[in-house]
């Protein structure tokens, strides 16, 4: 058998035990930042939820803010992939005549089959992430790991809209953005206003309509008529 046909070599179960005990850390402490955010959760609440010492967190990591950092990486990576392969593909479907709504179902529908489909950490991922959204350590760490996939959307959203002002489609992005991280926050607010006939985590609900209702409402920002005073 030469060296180009031997098959890899085999995972040492040192490595591999390694590996399962980082996925139940980043699982237990997405949990909890989901909950208590960073600043409430400890990396020894991280170890009891393992059900390890406290001093076995120091092993895989130096300090809280590098496990916060690694269980947004973790799945932020899958979504801005898959999402920029959405893109891509509806751009080379579209050839010169992409719409907005086209644009937007890419961008957020692609997301939301995660939240639908990836099970309870998923939806974990999606509190923590809105919860990481609104301050300022948690920005920089979409300004990282996204800012190349909404560049493309917002390319793609130009050339469907040529007449529409730069302003304008980033303002309309800026509520397009707040409107999922409202969503994925799940707060349950939307259950208590609707009388229960809404359900905040129904995002089988939320794709059914959400690319429609910003594109609308992006479509008619960029209306000459539309448009207000800076």
């Amino acid at each position: 058998m030469t060296s180009e046909t031997k098959p890899p070599p085999k995972k040492s179960r040192k490595a591999e035990q390694r590996a399962e005990m980082m996925e139940q850390i980043l699982d237990a402490a997405e949990y909890l930042f989901s909950i208590h955010g960073l600043y409430g959760t400890t990396l020894k609440d991280v170890a009891q939820r393992v059900g390890v010492h406290h001093s076995l967190m120091n092993y895989y990591f130096t300090d809280k803010r590098q496990l916060f950092d690694e269980v947004f990486r973790r799945r932020a990576e899958v979504t801005r992939s898959l999402r920029m392969k959405a893109l891509d593909e509806y751009e080379a479907a579209c050839g010169d005549n992409p719409t907005v709504e086209g644009a937007l179902r890419a961008f957020l529908d692609t997301d939301l089959d995660l939240y639908i489909q990836g099970g309870e950490g998923w939806k974990n991922f999606a509190t923590f992430a809105a919860q990481a959204a609104n301050s300022p350590w948690g920005a920089e760490l979409f300004d990282e790991h996204f800012d190349d996939l909404v560049r493309r959307l917002i390319n793609i959203l130009k050339r469907a809209l040529p007449e529409c002002d730069d302003i304008d489609i980033f303002w309309s992005y800026h509520f397009v953005s707040g409107g999922l991280l409202l969503t994925l926050a799940r707060t349950g607010r939307i259950d208590r206003l609707s009388g229960g006939i809404c359900k905040s985590d129904d995002f089988d609900a939320v794709k059914a309509r959400m690319a429609r209702f910003m594109a609308a409402g992006l479509m008619e920002v960029c209306k000459p008529s539309g448009r207000k005073p800076d």
